[in-house]
């Protein structure tokens, strides 16, 4: 059954403050409407709850990709198609590239939003585990002022987020550490991986997506950082595993006991798209594949 349009009010605001100016005035009243990829889904088949919403996409305030000496910023309103276009995301972030490569086709690339990505709070969604794995921060803006908040406390249950209902997300930072790092010595290895596992190649819900880097120095893991989507309410970051692995060498001991520590971190469900279990096991291999 789709959606009767009458019965929806669409504002376009030309700038951040009228945008911002509308949240606050009726809190609650009005949704910000970005690229809308997931709203339209709802709207088509007569499932879209809320019926006032502020268009967003004419606020050049919100665009962008700029980088400074120690972090890149990345606007809200910035595609998949600028991901994967800026140099410097494909150089130093290729984790968020490749998210944004697996995310749908081009039409989609084209038009959905980092900061709807993020609002919509899909615990299956592509983008948020590489975000985790680079420690990415949101910055959050309304009329009362502007606050940062890290991206790995945003979200804190199912579609349930640290934004207040006069908030934006207004743009995500990506603190530029492995550059700042420099070369280390000839025993160093940096390894990142990104995995998305569904139904199909292209163009599915993942059953699991999975985000990772890891240093070893002389086969020793020094630092790790490990993201999953699609296997807890939210997004999560792997921190048992991480801390079973850390500072011990690469082996069959280690990655046992990694794998092990994985079952903490993560509380797969079974639903239409897959089982527990079998998100429990292609996490545990995708784990072991990163330290073979």
């Amino acid at each position: 059954m789709r959606s009767w349009l009458a019965q929806y009010e669409m504002r376009s605001a030309s700038d951040l403050g009228e945008a911002l100016d509308l949240l606050s005035r009726w809190p609650g009243e009005w949704t910000p409407f970005a690229g809308g990829t997931d709203l339209m889904v709802l709207l088509e088949a007569g499932k879209l709850p809320r019926r006032r919403f502020v268009d967003l996409w004419r606020i050049n305030e919100l665009r962008g990709i700029a980088a400074s000496a120690d972090s890149v910023r990345i606007g809200a309103l910035a595609t998949y198609t600028d991901l994967l276009t800026d140099p410097i995301i494909a150089a130093e972030f290729p984790l968020v590239a490749a998210a944004a490569r697996e995310t749908g086709a081009v039409a989609i690339q084209n038009r959905g939003t980092v900061g709807g990505n993020i609002a919509n709070a899909s615990p299956a969604a592509d983008l948020p585990p590489a975000l985790l794995v680079y420690g990415a921060a949101l910055e959050l803006a309304s009329s009362r002022g502007r606050r940062h908040v890290a991206y790995e406390s945003f979200h804190f249950g199912y579609k349930r987020m640290d934004l207040a209902a006069d908030e934006l997300i207004v743009g995500v930072t990506l603190p530029r550490e492995r550059r700042a790092q420099g070369e280390r010595g000839a025993g160093w290895q940096h390894r990142e991986t990104y995995r998305k596992v569904g139904t199909r190649r292209a163009q599915a819900i993942s059953k699991i997506c999975f985000a990772a880097s890891v240093d070893l120095d002389g086969g020793v893991v020094r630092d790790i950082r490990i993201a999953l989507g699609s296997v807890a309410p939210t997004v999560v970051r792997a921190r048992s595993a991480e801390e079973s692995v850390r500072n011990q060498p690469i082996g069959s001991q280690t990655i046992a006991a990694a794998r092990l520590a994985l079952r903490a971190d993560i509380s797969p469900i079974d639903d239409i798209r897959s089982t527990a279990d079998y998100r429990l096991r292609v996490a545990g291999n995708l784990l072991e594949e990163l330290l073979s």
